[in-house]
């Protein structure tokens, strides 16, 4: 018995061309079947996948991001998905900060 290899957000951003935000998006709507894997992780066939980029063929296909659009996507995509980290970082420079100071 073989078992398949399911794919993550990142392969399926990769895979048709779009954000992993829109990706998300997708999932949440119903436009794309995607399947939690110990209800945390989310997780996608690849047949799935494949049918879902077949059926929007029709639509006109997105020319190669250049360099500097895939940079502000990539960009976007790490804000997204590490803003409470980064609030977090900020509030205890913060802290530190006014430790320092003797506040």
């Amino acid at each position: 018995m073989t078992e398949e290899k399911m794919l993550t957000v990142r392969d399926v951003s990769a895979a048709l061309g779009i954000s992993e935000k829109d990706v998300l998006d997708l999932t949440e709507n119903g436009a794309l079947p995607g399947y939690k894997v110990g209800g945390v992780y989310l997780r996608f066939k690849k047949e799935q996948v494949e049918q879902y980029k077949k059926s929007q063929s029709h639509l006109k296909p997105k020319q190669d991001k250049g360099e500097a659009e895939a940079w502000v996507g990539r960009v976007h995509d790490f804000f997204y998905f590490n803003d409470f980290y980064i609030f977090a970082l900020c509030f205890i420079i913060l802290l530190g900060y006014l430790v320092y100071r003797g506040l």
